[in-house]
């Protein structure tokens, strides 16, 4: 992380303060077959991934039981903390315990006998913000112990074959498919984890591991308690390994709205820029864009000579703490969203006086003035254009983010038929929601009349939301209109959209083919789930022809759209109707 990505998150930091300890020990068995870690972080990557404390124990009947546990805690705390820090903690842990699972499971079967299984338990706890995430199958346990209660969190996956005898059904390296069970909870401050293996819990209880917590971690380092509670299980007679980890929460990262607004204005607006004006070495040479939430202007860096777009934030949101958070977060999301479809941001070690960020400088014109001058354009050409802009909203969906604002303004286009996406105001990245935060964040929402429905009526957008606005434009760009006539930002409730009326785009331009018009009808539909599952999906559909989208066309009306088709027959009735009565009273 750059130092500018590090002042970006700072005012997310917060203050999560942990106290841990460890112990592990082989007890009355020749070697310890558990595995145990704790990593903490420094700085922002506390904030953006958390803290994760590991227990893992491997199964004794797989010979190599002692290299799985250890493996598993290795690699996980080494590749979760390599994950994008956009991505939510449970995408980026079952990404990691998915792969993990496979190389476990493929060791184990490359032996020709079957004899080493790759096998273990494993619990893991992530601390983030003012969450707690745990990721579980087998065995050991993860309990929390709060106002002295000792509860446990996570379930035994064993099946019990007699009183004595039970086997695990679910751990890494069992099976091809994992079952992971995943789980988040709120922190509270004092709040205790404890993990352990079956070689504690199984012997002390819950009951005598409560009382003995609420003893030792009043008075000890929690070290010391973790190795307590295994000489007590050791001298209660287990015959097992025994592991086990504590972690307190002694603060959580509650900063108030005075503290945040602090971090978040330690730099000042820039003032109003005119042409020939010099920033921090950068030169204005003209104004590009201005609204009333930003400015962006084309820059020349005096020294190089580089050509670069500088974004400035509007002054009219001088007093906006959740404006400035959306500002000062554009560019940390866009340096983590790499595509050459997408606009690259561009960091330098160069100290700024005050906010902005800068992009790439790419001679081009936006896609709506594309569309001016191309008011009916091939369709293969379309399609070429709409295949890039995919292709760049994907990247930003492998990042677990939502641009939420696809529009023809946020696209450009440059001199070899290139797009970029840009603008990243709007962007909604799963890892940054995780974090708590004093301020009132708004809901960001784009332009009306490509926005999906579920941002007016209230519900949750996903990836679909993304699509929706790619296939609005892309109905624009074949047909020169815009799809339900335009009427998208008047619609305020589900039933506004549901009475809107899709006319075929082939109805308005003959050269569109019908399966691309399948397509879009397809990504505009109301309900998300009903779309393509993935922009990538919606793109193929455009340059290959799908057979249902023919069948549907030869389908009754009825089938087709019950809706229109009722209208239709009411209007019929009406007219009917209406015909008798004048024939009645002529």
């Amino acid at each position: 992380m750059t130092a500018s990505d590090a002042s970006q998150v700072k005012h997310l930091s917060g203050d999560l303060a942990l106290r841990v300890g460890q112990y592990s020990a082989a007890g009355r068995k020749a070697e310890n077959e558990d595995a145990i870690g704790i990593r903490i972080p420094d700085g922002n990557l506390l904030t953006t991934k958390g803290a994760v404390a590991i227990i893992a124990d491997g199964v004794s009947a797989a010979e190599a039981g002692k290299e799985a546990s250890q493996t598993s805690v290795t690699n996980f705390l080494s590749d979760y903390f390599s994950t994008p820090e956009s991505w939510s903690v449970k995408k980026s842990a079952q990404q990691v315990l998915t792969a993990l699972n496979r190389w476990l499971y493929s060791r184990g079967r490359s032996f020709a006998d079957n004899t080493r299984g790759f096998v273990t338990t494993f619990s893991a706890l992530v601390l983030k913000s003012q969450q707690a995430h745990l990721f579980h199958a087998g065995d050991s346990r993860i309990y929390q112990m709060r106002n002295g209660s000792l509860e446990q969190i996570t379930d035994d996956h064993t099946t019990r074959v007699s009183e004595k005898h039970s086997y695990l059904s679910r751990a890494l390296g069992l099976d091809v498919h994992l079952e992971m069970d995943y789980r988040s909870l709120s922190i509270e401050t004092n709040d205790l984890y404890l993990l352990t293996t079956d070689g504690i819990h199984d012997v002390l209880g819950r009951d005598r591991m409560e009382y003995m917590l609420r003893e030792l971690t009043a008075d000890l380092d929690l070290d010391l308690a973790c190795k307590a509670l295994a000489d007590a299980a050791f001298a209660a007679g287990s015959k097992d390994n025994l592991s086990c980890q504590l972690i307190r929460v002694d603060q959580l990262p509650a900063a108030g709205i005075d503290d945040v607004v602090k971090r978040l204005t330690e730099l000042s607006f820039p003032p109003f820029l005119e042409e020939g004006m010099i920033l921090d070495g950068y030169r204005v040479v003209r104004e590009l864009h201005a609204s009333n939430r930003s400015q962006i202007y084309q820059v020349e860096d005096v020294e190089s000579g580089a050509q670069f777009c500088m974004k400035t934030p509007s002054v009219n949101f001088d007093d906006d703490p959740a404006y400035i958070e959306r500002f000062v977060l554009e560019s940390w999301i866009g340096n983590r969203i790499n595509s050459p479809y997408v606009i690259k941001v561009v960091e330098t070690d160069r100290p700024k006086s005050c906010l902005y960020y800068l992009t790439e400088y790419i001679p081009s014109i936006t896609l709506s003035r594309w569309m001016l001058e191309h008011p009916r354009p091939a369709v293969e050409e379309a399609v070429y254009l709409i295949d890039q802009i995919a292709k760049g909203i994907r990247a930003f969906h492998r990042r677990e983010t939502l641009h939420q604002d696809i529009k023809p303004d946020n696209i450009l286009i440059d001199r070899n038929g290139q797009v970029k996406i840009i603008d990243f105001g709007s962007c909604h990245a799963a890892g940054l929601s995780e974090i708590e935060t004093a301020i009132t964040r708004d809901i960001a929402l784009g332009t009306a009349q490509y926005s999906a429905p579920e941002y007016t009526v209230g519900r949750k957008p996903n990836y679909q939301a993304d699509q929706f606005s790619l296939a609005v434009i892309s109905y624009e760009m074949l047909t020169s209109e815009l799809p339900f006539s335009g009427k998208l930002e008047n619609c305020k409730s589900p039933r506004d959209f549901l009475n809107t009326h899709y006319t075929e785009s082939y109805r308005i331009n003959p050269l569109v083919p019908h399966w691309i018009d399948g397509a879009l009808r397809k990504s505009l539909r109301y309900q998300p789930e009903r779309r393509h599952a993935d922009v990538m999906e919606f793109a193929y559909e455009l340059k290959h022809p799908n057979p249902l989208y023919l069948e549907y066309r030869q389908r009754p009306l009825m089938d087709r759209d019950p809706v229109r088709a009722w209208k239709l027959i009411a209007g019929i009735l009406a007219l009917s109707q209406l015909a008798t009565f004048m024939l009645l009273f002529s």
